[in-house]
């Protein structure tokens, strides 16, 4: 006998077609969608499947629900996925619902991103890149702390407000200076941060992080990073 895990995930009624149109954008099949007596819709993809009920009054700005979905591809998947985003809306949402977020190594042993769909729901979607997947411990020099902790409060807790009062309080030492590469990571995921609450510093943050020279070592270790800045000012 063989078990499935399905998540069955809320949806404020009025953004049912949405939240469908959202998944079609990445490659989903609507494999069932009820109208009456209430709301119901069944999205697919491979071994995929996602189900959602209509609620009145559900508020997506207050959802905590959402599932985590594994790959052998994260790369390949979070590109995929953006370049249906972009074909659907135009560009790939960074802020507002729906959105998604950068591809980063995360501290627990998985390379994930986060997408939120127009009902908030949070679907991360990783591949594993350790096999201890526990929780690193933070590390005591003062950016790459600050780095890590500020990465747990933007990706797990979805704690924005919390994780810039981490990076502007490291930021604005005078007494110690991060390394380019650091500095850089903590302009974008500020920058990031920024934008996402509807903060106009974003653009000066982006172009302070541009400005930042490195070599082709540095460049090679924050790829990641230059990616997601190049995102952000496009």
């Amino acid at each position: 006998m063989t078990e499935k895990t399905i998540p069955l995930l809320p949806c404020r009624t009025e953004l049912m077609q949405s939240v469908i149109d959202f998944y079609t954008a990445l490659g989903f099949e609507t494999t069932f969608h009820q109208k009456s007596p209430y709301p119901y819709a069944v999205v697919e993809r491979g071994p995929v499947e996602l189900q959602f009920l209509g609620m009145k009054e559900y508020d997506p700005a207050q959802s905590y629900s959402g599932c985590y979905i594994t790959t052998e591809d994260v790369d390949g998947l979070y590109e995929t996925f953006r370049a249906g985003l972009k074909a659907a809306y135009g560009r790939a949402p960074s802020r507002g619902l729906p959105r998604i977020g950068p591809l980063k190594d995360m501290s627990y042993g998985m390379r994930q991103f986060l997408m939120t769909d127009p009902s908030g729901n949070s679907i991360r979607v990783g591949q594993p890149v350790s096999e201890d997947r526990s929780h690193r411990p933070a590390p005591r020099e003062t950016f790459a702390r600050a780095l890590h902790m500020a990465d747990l409060f933007v990706d797990s807790k979805e704690d924005l407000p919390g994780a810039a009062k981490i990076i502007d309080r490291v930021l604005g030492l005078a007494d110690e200076r991060p390394t380019p590469v650091q500095h850089l990571r903590l302009l974008v995921l500020r920058a990031d941060i920024a934008q996402r609450l509807g903060d106009t510093a974003a653009g000066e943050l982006l172009e302070r992080a541009a400005g930042i020279e490195l070599t082709e070592q540095e460049r090679d270790a924050v790829r990641d990073g230059l990616a997601r800045l190049a995102e952000l000012r496009g």
